[in-house]
């Protein structure tokens, strides 16, 4: 396996990461746990997760699950490089978000980090990534609460996903301002058919520093030979 370090920090990563959205919903908790753990075997230790997933009205169970491993013992925990998200509405009945119930606001921070960590059962997420852009929040706002968790060590970087080039230049350029660290990856669409990252997100990151995490790597299935299939 390489390793490769995430972004400028000296986080050490796998090159390859273990996404995890269809744990729960397409697999089941054995599987799943037999997955992670030949994927740590195979010395994978970068995995990646959102407290969406699940999906409807198992919400979280993707969390869960990967909670439930790390119970299991043998260094699972420490081995492992956890990335998470917070953004989604988690109504189970997906229908409207109760108030600040979802987005980034620091209220809804607070409480996304606090119900993550109880379904990982964990201490700290690696990497608490903003799944998505909030238009109604100040990244001051957004940076204040990330500060505070961080000094707290229930967080230790932050990341982005499905931001635009210009967002990750406001967030990091706000972060300068603060002292604080700012982004450290984006993890966006990004594979052979779906190049318009390389646009302006990849040139932000670069000039930021931040990793680049590509989502869809096989463009869903399309890029491994689905169609004929």
């Amino acid at each position: 396996m390489e390793y490769t370090q995430l972004g400028r920090t000296g986080l050490k990563v796998s090159r390859l990461v273990l996404g995890t959205m269809n744990f729960g919903p397409q697999t089941d908790e054995a599987d799943s746990h037999t997955i992670m753990d030949a994927a740590l075997g195979a010395g994978v230790n970068f995995f990646d997760t959102a407290n969406a997933y699940g999906w409807g009205a198992n919400k979280g169970r993707t969390e869960e699950i990967i909670g439930s491993w790390f119970a299991k013992g043998g260094d699972r925990r420490d081995k492992t490089v956890l990335a998470t998200k917070v953004y989604a509405n988690m109504s189970l009945d997906d229908g409207p978000a109760y108030p600040n119930h979802d987005k980034l606001s620091a209220v809804n921070i607070r409480r996304s980090v606090e119900a993550s960590l109880k379904r990982l059962g964990t201490d700290r997420i690696d990497l608490y990534q903003f799944h998505h852009v909030d238009r109604d929040t100040p990244w001051d706002e957004i940076w204040q609460a990330i500060d505070v968790l961080v000094q707290q060590g229930k967080v230790l970087y932050a990341g982005s996903s499905n931001h635009a080039g210009w967002h990750l230049a406001q967030a990091n350029e706000t972060a300068r301002r603060r002292g604080s660290y700012g982004l450290v990856s984006e993890q966006c669409l990004y594979n052979l058919a779906e190049r318009r990252a390389e646009m302006e997100v990849v040139p932000a990151a670069q000039a930021y520093g931040l990793g680049i995490i590509p989502w869809s790597p096989l463009h869903g299935g399309l890029l491994g030979g689905a169609l004929r299939k």
